[in-house]
């Protein structure tokens, strides 16, 4: 479908063509997602380390844990409504771990016996606890789905659906949504789970950039603005909703293009500024990164020089 602004993509629940920025070479960015959009934000070295250097990052078990869920509860609309039960979701967990592990073999690392009780033997018995206790706590997340929301009641017009949008401007803009409902009246639901805890409420805005971004493209696909979006929080058992406007999807489209010019910007000028905040405890770059005394990989880009005072990185314009 082809719309005056923008062009609909979707490949059903497995995004089956190959990307740029999927591909371990070098490469001029050439979209934004919400997670990269949010990486930039948070720190502009980031950003640059996981698009443009495509440094590995090693799997961790709440990330990875997060993955399964969502292919837990994706998987479970498959079965008949009556079918769409607790004890089968949680039948489902095995399955699509092994799956997990089939497409990405290093998850196995995860919880491989690594020796930590000092000897040079295998800790077998620690790997199997911990392991099991992992599975255990993402039966406990499918759990409370259950206290949320009804699955026997929701019949998805989309699950995992890749969207992908091209602006006025040229920006493309791409993601993944987890779930899309749409009434009978024709009014559209995006959700989102999310397996953590919900954010305090002067928190909100942030938590909610992803759905507007999710929100915006939708419009600009299907000239439609959704009705609701939906945070589902695993974590904490709670559920976020926003019911967006044409011009606060206006102001983050501004605010996505300002962001894009300034990725441009540093892509152009190879200048990308770390940006220290107490979440560069968890990034796996630190060894490379100046805030800890590394030293970046050379870069891999065509750079040019300043052409003024003012022509930094990191300026994002208005809001």
């Amino acid at each position: 479908m082809v719309c005056g602004r923008c062009q609909w993509r979707v490949v059903g629940s497995v995004v089956m063509e190959t990307r740029t920025e999927d591909v371990g070479v070098a490469a001029r960015p050439a979209s934004l997602s919400p997670s990269r959009a949010s990486d930039f934000m948070q720190c502009p070295l980031l950003y640059r380390f996981r698009v443009i250097d495509k440094l590995p990052e090693k799997p961790s078990p709440a990330a990875t844990r997060g993955t399964l869920v969502h292919a837990v509860l994706e998987r479970l609309f498959d079965a008949p409504s009556a079918e769409r039960t607790a004890p089968r979701a949680k039948e489902l967990i095995p399955g699509q771990w092994d799956r997990l592990r089939e497409a990405k073999p290093e998850l196995a690392a995860l919880f491989a016996p690594d020796g930590a009780d000092g000897t040079d033997a295998p800790d077998e018995d620690g790997a199997a606890a911990r392991l099991a206790q992992w599975l255990a706590d993402a039966e406990k997340l499918v759990e409370r789905w259950f206290t949320l929301e009804d699955p026997t009641r929701l019949e998805p017009a989309e699950r995992e659906l890749f969207v992908e949008a091209e602006l006025a401007s040229g920006l493309k803009l791409r993601g993944i949504i987890d779930r899309v409902d749409v009434a009978p009246t024709g009014e559209v639901r995006i959700v989102d789970y999310k397996t953590g805890k919900a954010p305090r409420p002067e928190y909100a805005e942030g938590a909610l950039f992803q759905m507007k971004f999710y929100a915006l493209v939708v419009w600009r696909l299907k000239g439609l603005i959704p009705r609701r979006l939906q945070l589902v929080y695993l974590g904490s058992g709670d559920i976020i909703t926003y019911d967006p406007v044409a011009a606060d999807l206006e102001r983050v489209e501004r605010k996505l293009l300002a962001l894009w010019d300034a990725i441009v910007l540093a892509t152009e000028t190879g200048n990308w500024r770390p940006r220290p905040t107490k979440l560069c405890g968890w990034c796996d770059h630190q060894a490379v990164c100046p805030e800890f005394g590394g030293t970046p990989p050379p870069y891999p880009l065509p750079v040019r020089p300043p052409e003024s005072p003012g022509d930094e990185q990191g300026r994002m314009g208005p809001s």
